[in-house]
């Protein structure tokens, strides 16, 4: 048995925000896939993955069923026999490693399922959502589920606030210098303690301000000048972002990037900001010459997300 592929995704904008209401693009990210998969002799990674599942199991069948309508007894028939998530997504580099194997799971064991090849009205998105978010929170605690949302459906989906999300388009790539990249910080981030830290802040009367107008603001209008290819305008939002971030996030900065961020701000040659949460794993760049970005950060692993 090889399931269905189920791609990376990437939050363009948002991150931290969508917690608090905001809105938030994310994209599927296509470099990196998984799948189910059975063999019969499990060893390493896939001996892992197969025991991973049975925590993942054990933590499904104590959801009311009625929630989630997955048909638990052929997913423990199939992990029995030794089934696992053969994936070349990186784990806590911020591109949902869970959440494809979270849709992968969804997709060939859920009842009544919604499928990409309806007219995915608002309701049903928000039903996905909630369904991934009480399954993807088995692996961070808390979850938006909009991770598994994006592989699941394999379309960039824009999210309005927390009730109001749709599939959208963007901007056909263009053979031009500019690009959105990642950048390898090849430390592992851990979701979980650093949501704790933007909760803990989030206790402080000026952060809070922070995020409804800086934060926000400057979030909102990225998305907005992305989705309407206003480049000109995307990399003046992308830099006052960079800087919000590098001012307010600094623990979810690694902090042997902290010079390289800010050098990015200071020559406008690239603006970097946060890849999910933070704390390892990949970071985002957007420069409006890619070919002289490779040169200057030659001694770090970067690979091209979207051109402009």
């Amino acid at each position: 048995m090889k399931g269905p592929l189920f791609y990376a995704k990437i939050l363009l904008f948002g991150e931290y925000g969508i917690i608090k209401n905001s809105k938030g693009l994310a994209i599927p990210y296509n470099s990196y896939q998984g799948a189910l998969k059975v063999s019969d002799d499990l060893s390493g990674k896939s001996k892992d993955s197969n025991q991973k599942l049975i925590e993942f199991y054990q933590y499904l069948a104590l959801v009311e069923q009625d929630k989630l309508q997955l048909r638990l007894h052929d997913l423990k028939k199939d992990i029995d026999t030794g089934m696992h998530f053969d994936s070349s997504i990186p784990q806590g580099y911020g591109v949902g490693s869970s959440g494809a194997l979270v849709a992968a799971i969804y997709d060939k064991y859920a009842d009544n399922k919604i499928t990409v090849l309806e007219n995915l009205t608002r309701d049903k998105l928000l039903k996905l959502k909630t369904i991934f978010s009480i399954m993807e929170s088995f692996f961070h605690g808390k979850s938006s589920g909009l991770d598994p949302l994006n592989s699941y459906l394999s379309l960039p989906i824009l999210i309005k606030s927390k009730n109001n999300l749709e599939a959208t388009g963007i901007p056909s790539q263009k053979e031009g210098k500019g690009a959105v990249f990642l950048l390898d910080s090849e430390m592992v981030g851990e979701t979980q303690p650093m949501v704790n830290i933007f909760m803990n802040k989030m206790k402080n009367e000026g952060f809070r301000k922070m995020i409804d107008e800086d934060f926000a603001r400057y979030t909102d209008a990225c998305i907005d000048n992305f989705l309407h290819g206003d480049v000109h305008s995307l990399f003046g939002n992308v830099k006052s972002l960079s800087k919000v971030v590098l001012k307010h996030f600094k623990p979810m900065i690694p902090q042997s990037f902290h010079n390289l961020w800010q050098q990015g701000i200071d020559t406008n040659d690239y603006y970097l900001k946060l890849c999910g949460s933070g704390g390892g794993g990949y970071i985002l760049g957007f420069t409006e010459d890619y070919n002289n970005v490779q040169k200057l950060l030659k001694d770090y692993k970067l690979e091209l997300v979207y051109r402009f």
